[in-house]
């Protein structure tokens, strides 16, 4: 009987939390300093998710330290949902196989919600790199081995990555430039310090629509409408090299159900909608839903492959 009593107060107070869920505004952190692909998405979620919470929703940059400031803040955070991680994979699956002692664990210490955006990676060339295909930058990484430079936001980054998959995949050496993040790698871009830079769309659209970068190849599975003319890699002839970043939302361990369900519907409801469609679509990424389950999928399945390629390039954090 007094199991019984105790499962029933359990479940009432499980129900009275979601049901009183959010009693004040929710702070949305994004480990990023403002700008980017990470703080885009937060803020194509900021005001609608308000909308249908009913309590304001603050996006606070935490930026430094690799995404390990604003990340660690949200594992130590109450799991009451007013705490919550927008997260870019590159942190959450990368860091753990980078960094030693790191504090925070990326599968024990958070709750996953929702993927909302998915971003697969441009490869773009600035005007004084001379190619304009992906079999002429193979041909002149393999002709210049060592000569080629390549940008990255820094040393394990996924920019980083990218170039260690185009080196195998190419069969050349290129010379990695790290940056404190991706703004400055595409001044330097464009101003012929590097030859290639291979990062989000969002980083470069502008300037190549603007004619003042090249996209060669998206490395992806098909083209995306605000690049049609852009090919695949594997259009390209490359039909291995698919490089990918994947936007979600988290909160930390132990999160009531009830919560992480209504949160992740409300999710559903606006990256399923036009507007946060037509916005992602705009920036050359995809809108694109995840619920809890198949999002903690992709989280162990990315953890699995970039800890390997990290390990096979032997990659380490500065």
């Amino acid at each position: 009987m007094k199991r019984m009593i105790a499962a029933l107060l359990l479940g009432l107070s499980t129900a009275a939390w979601a049901q009183s869920f959010p009693s004040r505004p929710v702070t949305m952190i994004v480990a990023t300093v403002p700008g980017g692909s990470t703080d885009f998405t937060a803020r194509l979620l900021q005001e609608p998710l308000a909308k249908a919470l009913g309590q304001p929703v603050i996006v606070e940059n935490r930026g430094g330290a690799s995404g390990n400031i604003g990340t660690e803040m949200v594992a130590r955070a109450k799991p009451d949902g007013h705490t919550l991680l927008l997260q870019f994979s590159g942190f959450h699956v990368g860091n753990p196989h980078l960094f030693k002692g790191l504090k925070w664990d990326p599968v024990k210490d958070f709750t996953p919600i929702a993927m909302a955006l998915y971003a697969p990676q441009v490869i773009a060339v600035g005007p004084s790199t001379k190619v304009a295909t992906m079999k002429e930058l193979a041909e002149l990484i393999r002709a210049n081995p060592g000569k080629v430079s390549y940008g990255s936001s820094g040393p394990g980054s996924i920019q980083h990555l990218a170039g260690e998959i185009l080196e195998q995949q190419v069969g050349g050496k290129m010379i990695h430039v790290p940056y404190k993040g991706s703004g400055p790698a595409v001044l330097d871009l464009m101003g012929g310090n590097i030859d290639i830079f291979i990062t989000t769309p969002p980083g470069v659209i502008q300037q190549v629509q603007a004619g003042k970068l090249r996209a060669i190849a998206y490395a992806a599975r098909n083209r995306h409408p605000s690049m049609p003319n852009v090919p695949t890699a594997a259009e390209a002839g490359f039909p291995k090299y698919e490089v990918a970043s994947w936007f979600g939302l988290l909160g930390p361990a132990g999160m009531p159900s009830d919560v992480v369900r209504r949160l992740s519907e409300e999710v559903r409801r606006i990256v399923e909608g036009r507007e946060f469609r037509e916005k992602a679509d705009s920036q050359g990424a995809f809108a694109q839903y995840q619920d809890p389950a198949a999002f903690a999928r992709t989280i162990a399945q990315e953890l699995s492959y970039w800890g390997t390629l990290i390990r096979n390039a032997g990659i380490a954090a500065e």
